[in-house]
Order: C-alpha cells, then structure tokens, then sequence
C-alpha cells in the first residue's frame, strides 16, 4: 500500500511566528522567493513530523510531496534517482547482514541530517472485563519473546510477573509487525540481538534465515508463529485500534499511538524502572548515543550507535529511543536539479529551526543543539541552497541552553519509585 499525501491547509498563529524567525535567517519568509515543486518518500516513524511541517510551509510557497512507504523504499528510490530526497530511519545498508541485497547509492552523493528523535513503543488492545488496560508493564525480555512467538498468551507467568496488579485474561496475544521495509523493524531487531541473542537467533532459526540472522527491515514471519503484517506505522496502529483485534500489540513511533488515543507499554529500563518515551525521557535515553562525528565521510557522518542507549542506567531513560534522518543530494542526479535544491534547502532549515517546536506535540522530542548545528552544515551542501546564517539561538528550540545543555533532558523529572 502506497500512502500517498497530498497536503493542505496553512498554520496560522504558528505560521506567523515562523514567519519572524525565518526573517532573521531569510528563505521562506522572503515574500518574493519562488519554489518549485520536490518530492521526498521513505520514512513512515518520522512522517507525522514531516507531515506537520510540510503543511507548515506552504505559507511560503513551498510545495512537497511526501510518500510515507517505508524507509527501505526511500532509500532505493533516493538510489534509483526517482525522488528528490529521502527519509530513512537508518543509513544506507551498503554491506547488509540480513541477507539483503547491498544498496549502491553514488559515493559522495549525499549527506545524511538527523531531523527528529522519538521512541518506537508497543501500542496495544487489551481490556480486562470490558475495561481497557492503560498500563500495562513489560521487560524487554517479555517483549523480545513476544514478537518472536516464545510468549503467545497474555496470561503467561512472565507478563503477570511484569503487573501484579492485573488480573490479565486467558487471551491469545497478537503480534502486529511490518510488512515493508521498515526503520523501526531494523532497530527493533538490533537491539533484541544486542540484549536478547539467544531469543533471535532461536527466532531466525526458525524462519529458515540462518545464517544471515543480522538486523533485518524485513521482520521474519513464518506460518508457524501467528502474526499480522501490516504496511507502515498507520497501518500497525490502525489495525491494532481496531475493536476485532483484540490483544493485539505492534510496534510504532509514539505519535501513531497518540494520534489513536490508545495506551503503549510501559517498557523497562536497565535501572529497573518501567517508561514511556516522552520527550524528557527520550533526551535523556539520546544523551548516551554514539554520533559518528567522522565529518569527512558522508557515508557515516552523523549517523547513530544505540548500544549505550540500551544500557543506560539513567531511571529515566526509554530503551528505543532513536533519531531519523533527512537523505539530502549533494550532487545534481537523476531528477534533482538546482532549482530543487533552493525548495529543499529551505524545507531543511525550517525543519530544524521553527519545525522543531511541533515536536513534544507530534509525539517526537526536539532535537539537541549540536545536531541542529550540525545539520546547517549538511544543508549547505545541497545544490542550489540559498545558505543562510542562522544564529542558532534564533531557532527557538525548547532543548537550547545558551552553553549548550539539552534543558529537555536536564528537566526530566525522576519516575516514580
């Protein structure tokens, strides 16, 4: 299923205020600029974000169409040279573990510019005596044997040990995955093979993909283990939300759940606390990823290292936090061309200025201030940029402290015991 936008409709009040900031820095605001139109797809974890702002800009003049199918299919359009830009949760799989066929983008043809941060949770549909469940509690193992089919019953021992306050009913449990090739089933599975070896490679087994049992995009199915594959972060918490899909559970970036008004999991941390990924909790978990800071290799630069988030013995961190990524052309290719570029351009640093502020609304959490720095770097790049001397501070971003502290994560309160 292609989910294909067509956006409409101008932000008011919000508008206006972009309207100020974006003079100081110039570009959008520019009453005479003209834009053409571009085209991005990929990414569906980041789509709400860059739904929002793409409505945003309109006021501008700018027009972009965005296809939220995936960030596999993002990033093989970026290559095939069919889209202007592409949003993928992850880098480029040049070297794929999974049994994947290796993605060739054109060296040096791109720069990556990480443009929101969140957490993948587990939205779910479970009611106990007609009444719905709101916090429901799981460890990471409970969830790992879950979608792997090792717990099938929402009664099981092990989930009861996670709530002793539930009386949890004698209800099968089922899974909700991806059907296309997703970011977050990449992460998902990088971090069970990170903390859960023996639990995926029982799973991979079993689906017959050993002995490429790296992270895959491709959650693994197989007729042996029930589990419903939908397309997309709509289509999980669509079908989950629905009232015949009872004790199901998928997994979806925040804003999916919040727009369903349905509860996710309270998922536990390494210091024993059970979390949601609010936007406090996010920063926090986000303190402890490894940038690569390797500016002189586009393939790696900017991209993110997880291991230490999972670990993190911070009470307050959310274990699937993570950031997605903006794939920006730095060359002329395919259907991009100069005048694309001044639209991109634009769209970027309204992103990560002014679009920064709909973030904790949306369901994501602002982006730190070296990352927004940075990104102006990686704008720069993309031909025809009209390049602008931003002062960072103008940007307005809820996380900024004059020294560069995230005020987000030093803010967070402290969960209950």
């Amino acid at each position: 299923m292609r989910l294909v936008k067509r956006l409409s409709g101008v932000v008011g009040a919000m508008g206006m205020v972009a309207m100020a900031i974006m003079v100081v820095g110039a570009g959008p605001a520019t009453a005479a600029t003209s834009y053409v139109p571009i085209s991005g797809q990929g990414s569906t974890w980041s789509e709400n974000a860059l739904d929002q702002w793409i409505s945003d800009v309109q006021q501008y003049g700018m027009r972009i169409n965005y296809d939220g199918d995936g960030s596999t299919q993002g990033r093989q359009a970026y290559i095939a040279g069919t889209t202007d830009f592409a949003a993928s949760d992850i880098p480029f799989q040049t070297t794929p573990n999974a049994g994947s066929a290796p993605e060739t983008p054109t060296p040096n043809s791109y720069a990556y510019m990480p443009i929101t941060a969140g957490g993948t949770v587990f939205m779910y549909n479970l009611t106990i005596n007609g009444q719905r469940v709101t916090n429901l509690r799981l460890s990471g193992q409970n969830i790992a044997k879950i979608f792997t089919g090792q717990i099938t019953n929402w009664d099981n021992p092990a989930i009861a040990a996670d709530n002793p306050a539930l009386s949890l009913p004698n209800e099968p449990i089922v899974p909700v995955v991806r059907s296309d090739g997703a970011g977050s089933s990449y992460e998902f599975s990088e971090w069970m093979i990170s903390q859960y070896p023996s639990i995926w490679n029982a799973f991979c087994n079993g689906t017959g993909r050993a002995p490429t049992c790296g992270p895959t995009s491709f959650w693994p199915t197989t007729p042996s283990i029930p589990m419903i594959a939908q397309a997309g972060d709509l289509g999980v918490a669509g079908y989950v939300a629905q009232n015949y899909a009872a004790g199901s559970i998928g997994y979806v970036e925040y804003s999916y759940a919040l727009n369903a008004h349905f509860p996710v999991v309270n998922m536990l941390n390494a210091a024993g606390y059970y979390t949601e990924p609010t936007p406090q909790n996010v920063a926090v978990s986000l303190l402890q990823a490894q940038i690569n800071m390797d500016s002189g290799n586009p393939a790696v630069y900017l991209t993110e290292n997880l291991s230490n988030v999972y670990t993190d013995p911070d009470p307050r961190t959310y274990p699937l936090s993570s950031y997605s990524y903006l794939i920006l052309p730095t060359t002329v290719q395919g259907q991009f061309t100069n005048d694309k570029g001044k639209t991109l351009a634009a769209f970027s640093y309204y992103a990560m200025c002014q679009g920064q502020q709909d973030s904790a609304s949306l369901g994501y959490s602002p982006m730190p201030i070296n990352l927004v720095e940075a990104s102006f770097a990686q704008i720069a790049k993309i031909p025809g940029a009209d390049v602008q001397n931003i002062n960072i501070q103008s940007c307005n971003n809820p996380t900024f402290t004059p020294s560069g502290q995230n005020l987000l994560a030093v803010d967070a309160p402290q969960p209950p015991a």
